[in-house]
This record gives structure tokens, sequence and C-alpha cells, in this order.
């Protein structure tokens, strides 16, 4: 399955990273349908050449055909793009074109250093996936004007608030 190989060729390579969007919602206990992943990164250079290393054999291609791998592992790139083209998200694809996308976001409304501070770990077979705590992901999802994230912000905090009953009880 696209998800486990991917946390676990993660958790194998030390890449720091969160979980965050629908993925992060499931851990977190909302259901909810989502086909692609969305992750933070850690963007200095060693981080993100582990990377690289850990999605080598899963094949995927950058969305955009005209991108390389080698142009996202370069800040001043990445920031021209964030820039100039209002990019939010680097987006990989499976070589075949068919399957889960990955989605790199490369300017979160949440920094990636405090986020990863307080992240939470979950434990899938015999490796952790780490992912974007609820407080951190409703900060991510408010104000993007889309219904799906107003949907997850609600049940999210509804979550929240039973596991609060459950501790107080």
């Amino acid at each position: 399955m696209f998800f486990v190989d991917l946390f676990r060729l993660l958790a194998q390579e030390r890449v720091r990273y969160l979980v965050v969007g629908g993925v992060a919602a499931n851990l977190h206990g909302a259901e909810r349908m989502t086909m692609d992943v969305d992750i933070m990164l850690a963007l200095d250079a060693e981080n993100l050449q582990r990377f690289l290393a850990a999605i080598r054999p899963l094949k995927l291609k950058p969305a955009n055909p005209l991108v390389t791998m080698e142009q996202f592992c370069d800040a001043a790139t990445v920031e021209s793009w964030i820039r100039d083209k209002h990019m939010l998200a680097f987006q990989l694809r499976p070589a075949e074109g068919h399957g889960p996308s990955l989605d790199v976001l490369v300017k979160p409304a949440v920094p990636f250093e405090p986020a990863y501070e307080r992240r939470v770990t979950f434990k899938v077979e015999d490796f952790d996936v780490s992912a974007i705590s609820v407080p951190d992901l409703i900060a991510l999802k408010s104000g993007t004007g889309r219904q799906i994230d107003r949907s997850d912000i609600e049940t999210l905090h509804r979550l929240e608030m039973l596991r609060s009953r459950r501790r107080d009880d």
C-alpha cells in the first residue's frame, strides 16, 4: 500500500517530516477519504537528500514535467517558485500516472520547526509516523476557504472535546 510504503521509507531514511492534510486528520481519528498524502518537510539540504533517497523506490515524479527533483532541492529555486509562481505545494505523482499523489507543502501557514516539536507519532507496523498536532492541523486548515477543511476542523474540534471529557472522567 502506497501510504505505508511511503511512511516506512521516510522512517528508514530518517526524514524529518510531518503528515498533514486528510491523512493527518485520519490519524487523529477523523473519518475522511483522501487520495493524496500531504506532508511538510524540513527543507534543509541534508533532509531533502534523505527525502529523495526515501521516495526513489516509489518512482515518484514531479507533476510538472518541466521541473526536476534536483530543482526542488535548491532553496533559491523553490523560493522563486513561491515568490513568482505563488507555489504552495510541490506535487509528486507515480511514474505510471495513476495512484495517490504526494504533495510537499513549501510555504505552510504553520512553520515546520515549531510544528515538528509539537508532533504526534503513531505506530504503524514496526515504525513511527510523524503527524502534525491537532491544534497545528486546525491552524493549517483555517482560512483556506475550502469546505473540506471546514468540515475537518469541526470534526477535529469534536474529537478533541471527546478526548478531553474522557481524561476528565
